[in-house]
């Protein structure tokens, strides 16, 4: 445990559910980091006898495909029981094909498909059809649509419909509570769309809590700026949730300001494990760049930045995939900057660039969370990064770092500047940051977590 900090109280004696759209190793970023993160502390403090929580996951992929996501997190120890993670699909099949009899027993024989939608249409490994998927395309609000989900019989034949994704989500998940016993559920749901498929889940047994991992505003990203029109839905539905879990406190602040507090908005940061950094593997003068490459990451002003900043002997790497590699590798080309700026591609040690590092820069319009930032002070590499919302502040504001003003490229050159150029700076920032990333240990958001779960599971449901 850190310095400080004290063993939570135990658990509530409960069902744990964790609920994902979907968990697919290295997609989703951050995301996936963090809803397997928080299984694997309720795992550690003692649900299901450590087994942890029982992962819900509701893409339509194939079993084959779940079944080597399973063993993938298993191996990198991200999931403890590969037996806990279960996904609709794998279980709408019968195994003499067809539909499952949850699934049959959902399903309304007097509805009938309307003759304009397209199906796609989901086969077991026999290649025999067990349900039918209505394909709503270009359509961010899909999982909306009421256009009915077919149902196979054994023959082969359509024998019933579901109302929409949420009537197939619905019956799945009455299914999965329906083997527990009578103790409370507490559901731990880590997607919006999910989220508003299950507001209105009004068993007396269930307490939802919705955790939140993204932005919610628009460009220019500040408190009042524009929503996306899916937010503004959510929101409305948030007063139904048993509690909104905010990964900062200054993004549930602004919400708090906006919105009012008819909804329990509450604060539990996202854990990060501890790790003992490589200082001998530390070189002098290596400015990192760790990261998507994507456009409103906007690595070419941290490319800009460390070119201006013109430290003799300095040299950055830049770490990741994505979109923008070809623009950022033409501007290098373009700066003349190929022997001091390098693309270094995709890395499956993250923590090893990290630890090489004398500092990291980020120059990103947003996040959603601080992750990368906390990870960069665990493995002892002090960050200068845009003061953007949210969560960069909450970590940096307390050290370990420098801000600077939003696409102030310059600012962001001279903060550079300093640190490469002050050893002193340089190692009193590097003291600074494992005492900083210890407020995102496991320990205390468990405790943070433990303490929501507790008074949720007392209070009556808010549905």
């Amino acid at each position: 445990m850190g310095v400080g900090d004290e063993q939570p109280p135990a658990l509530p004696d409960a069902e744990y559910l964790v609920l994902s759209s979907r968990l697919i190793p290295d997609l989703d970023g951050g995301y996936t980091i963090a809803t397997l993160a928080r299984a694997r502390q309720l795992a550690a403090a003692g649900v299901a006898d450590g087994a942890g929580p029982q992962l819900l996951t509701f893409d339509p992929g194939t079993a084959e495909a779940h079944a080597e996501h399973r063993a993938t997190f298993v191996a990198r120890g991200a999931v403890v029981d590969a037996s806990r993670m279960r996904n609709l699909f794998d279980e709408a099949v019968a195994d003499g094909g067809g539909a499952a009899r949850w699934l049959l027993a959902a399903a309304d024989a007097a509805t009938v498909p309307r003759s304009d939608t397209q199906y796609r249409t989901l086969h077991d490994d026999e290649g025999r059809p067990f349900a039918g998927l209505p394909v709503i395309g270009g359509n961010p609000d899909w999982h909306l649509s009421d256009a009915p989900v077919l149902v196979y019989g054994a023959d082969g034949d359509v024998v019933g419909t579901v109302r929409g994704f949420k009537g197939l989500y619905r019956a799945w998940l009455a299914h999965v509570v329906d083997a527990f016993d009578e103790r409370p559920i507490v559901v731990i749901c880590e997607s919006r769309q999910l989220g508003e498929l299950i507001a209105d889940w009004s068993d007396p047994r269930v307490r939802t809590l919705h955790t939140i991992h993204t932005m919610h505003v628009e460009a220019p990203y500040t408190p009042d700026a524009p929503m996306n029109g899916l937010w503004t839905r959510w929101f409305d539905l948030a007063p139904r949730f048993d509690a909104v879990i905010w990964p900062t406190a200054t993004q549930r602040d602004d919400v708090v300001a906006r919105f009012g507090t008819e909804a329990h908005h509450v604060v539990v940061p996202n854990p990060v494990t501890p790790v003992t950094p490589r200082d001998d593997l530390r070189e002098p003068g290596l400015v990192v760049v760790l990261g998507r490459m994507a456009p409103g990451k906007r690595i070419d002003q941290a490319i800009r930045a460390f070119l201006a900043a013109d430290v003799p002997g300095a040299r950055m790497e830049i770490w990741g995939g994505g979109p923008e590699r070809d623009r950022l590798e033409a501007l290098i080309g373009d700066l003349d900057a190929t022997a001091r700026v390098t693309l270094a591609g995709y890395t499956d040690d993250p923590g090893r660039v990290l630890d090489r590092a004398s500092v990291v820069v980020t120059s990103t319009a947003y996040e959603g969370q601080p992750l990368s930032v906390v990870e960069a002070l665990m493995h002892g590499a002090p960050v200068v990064s845009y003061d953007v919302r949210y969560g960069i502040r909450d970590v940096l504001g307390e050290g370990g770092g420098i801000l600077v003003p939003d696409g102030d490229i310059e600012q962001l050159a001279q903060a550079l500047r300093r640190i490469l150029c002050d050893p002193a700076l340089l190692d009193a920032l590097r003291a600074q940051a494992p005492v900083v990333a210890a407020s995102w240990s496991p320990e205390r958001s468990l405790a943070a977590l433990t303490a929501v779960i507790h008074e949720a599971v007392q209070r009556p449901p808010r549905r």
